[in-house]
Formats: structure tokens, C-alpha cells, sequence
């Protein structure tokens, strides 16, 4: 048998849990009373996670400010990596925010809601292709002119680490002389359609952040849970379906990081768990072999 995971991989200078914890869900959709959120986030960190990826799109500040409420003063292991790229409607949706300039507001917007005077990990969300909104007309900006003001504000202190989400292969390996990170894609059991990314990704040692880790209500994206192999794997061993799938990221490349988002206390501890489970090479033959 072989173990899911090592027990840390290196970010931003400091070593984090392979299991950490995204906070969209926290103020997407408006379901989570604001002491519930501060309550899961001190539920997350008194569990050992020192990740947390949230931005500052995300309920226009507000899930950074529940973050700040929650965990400041933040302990100095404690790694907060926020995204870039996108700006709040009055009516809660999403619209590009490509252009140099917005990147520089959005940072510090980011600064200023999480209450520090340094971001230590920041994303630059790319919208040329789904899932989510895509970039059109003044919004489909140059790369390396993005690239360039996130250097400009890495120089002047504001940011410590440079990293990239929604890219290809191409655009990280364009992106990789200016020193990047981490990757954020979508990747999982079942859609592993950004494989090239993160072969890249092992070939440079890049931690490898996949979202939608489970799949998600997305068109086209299926559920990880309810795929059979998942869920005999998870029977013989004990697990949940959702610690298979997880698990399965984790082994499949060792800087993987995973930040599944919950606004459930008993869905976190289990999620948690997933960095204890043991896929033996027969069931990882197994999963590898499922429909990607």
C-alpha cells in the first residue's frame, strides 16, 4: 500500500498541509450565516490546515473580510492565496477584470479586506476559455502585460508569489521565466482534459492546485462520487467516495495541493481524512483507468 500523500509540499516559503481548504463557498449563493463561516474557518485551522484560497470576487470582499474575523492575527505558517482576474455586478454575478490596472486595484482590494501588507500567494485567473466567463474585446489582455504588473507589485512588497489559473500548457511555460507558483485548473478522476498542464507542471515543480476536485454542477462536468469505480474502491477500503477521489489527486502527483470547499463541519473533517487514505496499486490501476 501507498500512501495519498506526503505530509506537506512547500508555498510561498512555508510548508502546508496537502489538504487545505477553499472558502467560495462560504459566500457563494449567500446560504452561510456569517458565524457559521467564522466557526468553519477556526474549525479548518484548529484541524492543522494552513491553506486557504479565497479572492476578493468572491462576495466582494466579503469572504475575505469573514477570513480576517476568523484568523487574524494569522499564524505565521498560515498561507491565504487569493485570485485576480474578475470583478463583482451589483447584482452578485461576475464580469473580466483583465487589464493591468484592474489587476492592480484587485490587489489591493485583496490587501486591504484581509487586513495585511503582503499577499502571499496571487492568481492570475486567465478567462480565455470555460469554464466560467470568458474574456472579450478590451478585456482579452496580453499575458506577459499581466505578467509584468504582477512582477511590478511581487518588486515593490505587495505580493510575495506569482501564480497562474485557467491556463494551458503554453501560457505556463510562457509564464514560467517570471517565476510562477503554483497552477489552479480544473482536473479530477474524471476530466483530466488540462493534463498537459500539469505535466508541465511536474517537468518545472509546480504545485498543482486542481479545482473542482469532485467535479461540479458545471455543464459537462460528472461527479466523481457517483462514478463506480469510485465507489467500489471506497467500499474495500473503508472511505467515502469523495476521499477516493481525493486521494487519488493526491497521489497522482506529489505537489498536489487540493482546497475542496464545504460549508459543512462533518464534510470538512471528511475531506481532511482524505490525506490518510491508502490507495494500493490495484485500486490506483483501477482509478487511473477510469474514463477521463
Amino acid at each position: 500500500m501507498t500512501p495519498a500523500s506526503t505530509p506537506t509540499v512547500p508555498l510561498a516559503g512555508r510548508d502546508v498541509a496537502r489538504v487545505g481548504y477553499g472558502a467560495m463557498q462560504l459566500t457563494h449563493g449567500g446560504h452561510v450565516a456569517p458565524e457559521t463561516a467564522v466557526a468553519l474557518l477556526r474549525q479548518a485551522a484548529g484541524s492543522g490546515v494552513n491553506h486557504i484560497d479565497t479572492a476578493w470576487f468572491y462576495g466582494a470582499g466579503s469572504c475575505n473580510a469573514l477570513i480576517r474575523e476568523a484568523l487574524a492575527p494569522y499564524p505565521e505558517n498560515l498561507v491565504v492565496a487569493t485570485k485576480l482576474g474578475a470583478d463583482n455586478t451589483a447584482d452578485g454575478g461576475l464580469v473580466p477584470a483583465q487589464r493591468p490596472e484592474e489587476l492592480r486595484r484587485q490587489v489591493e482590494a485583496n490587501l486591504a479586506s484581509l487586513g495585511v501588507e503582503r499577499l502571499d500567494v496571487v492568481y492570475l485567473r486567465r478567462l480565455d476559455f470555460a469554464p466560467g466567463i470568458i474574456a472579450e474585446g478590451e478585456q482579452k489582455v496580453d499575458l506577459d502585460d499581466q505578467l509584468a504588473e504582477l512582477s511590478a507589485l511581487r518588486e515593490a512588497g505587495k505580493i510575495r508569489s506569482i501564480a497562474l489559473s485557467n491556463v494551458d500548457a503554453g501560457q505556463l511555460r510562457q509564464a514560467l521565466p517570471v517565476g510562477i507558483e503554483a497552477v489552479q485548473n480544473v482536473y479530477n478522476l474524471l476530466n483530466r482534459g488540462t493534463e498537459p498542464v500539469l505535466e508541465a507542471c511536474r517537468e518545472h515543480g509546480v504545485a498543482w492546485i486542481p479545482y473542482f476536485p469532485l467535479g461540479s454542477a458545471f455543464s459537462g462536468q460528472r461527479k466523481v462520487t457517483e462514478d463506480a469505480t469510485v465507489l467500489a474502491v471506497a467500499r474495500e477500503l473503508g472511505a467515502t467516495p469523495s476521499q477516493v477521489g481525493l486521494a487519488w489527486l493526491l497521489a497522482h502527483y506529489a505537489r498536489t495541493l487540493l482546497i475542496p470547499g464545504t460549508a459543512s463541519a462533518d464534510h470538512l473533517t471528511e475531506n481532511l481524512a482524505a490525506a490518510d487514505v491508502e490507495l494500493g496499486p490495484d485500486a490506483m490501476a483501477r482509478l487511473d483507468a477510469s474514463a477521463g
